[in-house]
């Protein structure tokens, strides 16, 4: 009768515990270093922080027990629950990588109980994890994904490679300095075993943030980004030159063409500078023999030509541009 007491008081004690923060996950200290942006009365965070404070976390037994009922069941109710109890797990992971985005932090709050979501969907109760250390990476992976896709215009990172290069970069940056090591990207390279053009080119990346075309070179001027962009059209002395090089081409094809056969200056001429060039085809019915002929008739033209301009022309491969309009 003693034990039975015991334990029904035992039993209490954790109903009592429930609606507790427990030490293990505490509820994000509201200070300067932590949060975002400054709080004032109404800030979005603050109120989202009093909000998820409401719903009790879970002791290590509910949570076998919870999951364990979701797994087989599937209850949408019982998915709440669990999910509820494990909002203040994805704004303390999400702190970790506010320095990545300096816009409105509840994006990756956001983006972080997606992936929570997630992480409850896929949660086997019987592989021996604790539930908050499996979600924690269904959380990182999709908070990392929306910086991936947000945090520029130009996407920082697509491949796998590049995400991981990207999560882990400061982290090693950091670590080396607490060494006595200075993290230059070769040092970087080896410990992550990337390659070191990688390292440098992400650095650069993550060393500035977007920057309008409209805005203003400097404060007290009024020329813009977008004035000192390369123009798209050709300059006048790239148009005189390409036409000198066209009009030097078209002057040794002619050359070049009185030195084939008649059949060689009909593929010549009506397949290959032609605009609307004949098909194989089309040129053996002429000729009265197969497309593999025709093709052979070809390939024979080509060298010879490459031959002719090589000596009329030394340079004529720097110049290929100039070929393809003539």
């Amino acid at each position: 009768m003693k034990a039975k007491t015991k334990k029904t008081k035992k039993t209490r004690k954790k109903r009592r515990r429930k609606g507790e923060l427990l030490a293990a996950e505490p509820v994000p200290q509201l200070s300067e270093e932590n949060v975002p942006v400054p709080l004032e009365p109404g800030d979005p965070f603050q109120a989202y922080l009093q909000e998820i404070s409401r719903y009790p976390l879970l002791t290590k037994e509910e949570e076998q027990r919870l999951t364990r009922a979701y797994y087989e069941t599937r209850d949408p109710e019982i998915a709440k629950r669990i999910v509820t109890a494990n909002l203040r797990l994805v704004v303390k992971i999400a702190l970790d990588f506010q320095k990545f985005w300096m816009q409105n932090f509840l994006d990756l709050v956001q983006e972080g109980n997606i992936g929570l979501m997630h992480a409850v969907k896929k949660f086997n109760p019987y592989k021996g994890v604790k539930f908050s250390y499996y979600a924690s990476f269904w959380i990182k992976a999709y908070i990392l994904k929306f910086l991936m896709d947000n945090w520029r215009l130009v996407k920082i990172g697509t491949t796998q490679a590049q995400r991981k290069l990207f999560y882990n970069l400061s982290k090693e940056k950091e670590r080396l300095m607490a060494l006595g090591f200075e993290p230059v990207p070769k040092l970087i390279s080896e410990r992550l075993n990337v390659p070191e053009k990688e390292v440098i080119e992400m650095e650069q990346r993550m060393g500035s943030w977007d920057v309008s075309l409209d805005a203003p070179v400097r404060e007290d001027s009024e020329d813009s980004y977008v004035d000192f962009l390369a123009s798209g059209e050709k300059s006048v002395e790239s148009k005189v030159a390409r036409h000198e090089v066209s009009t030097k081409l078209h002057e040794h094809l002619e050359e070049f063409a009185k030195t084939l056969s008649e059949k060689e200056k009909k593929i010549f001429f009506e397949r290959m500078v032609a605009e609307e060039p004949k098909t194989l085809q089309e040129l053996g019915k002429e000729f009265g023999v197969s497309r593999e002929r025709v093709r052979q008739i070809e390939a024979r033209i080509k060298k010879k030509l490459k031959e002719y301009l090589k000596e009329r022309i030394p340079d004529v491969d720097m110049y290929p541009m100039g070929m393809e309009e003539a």
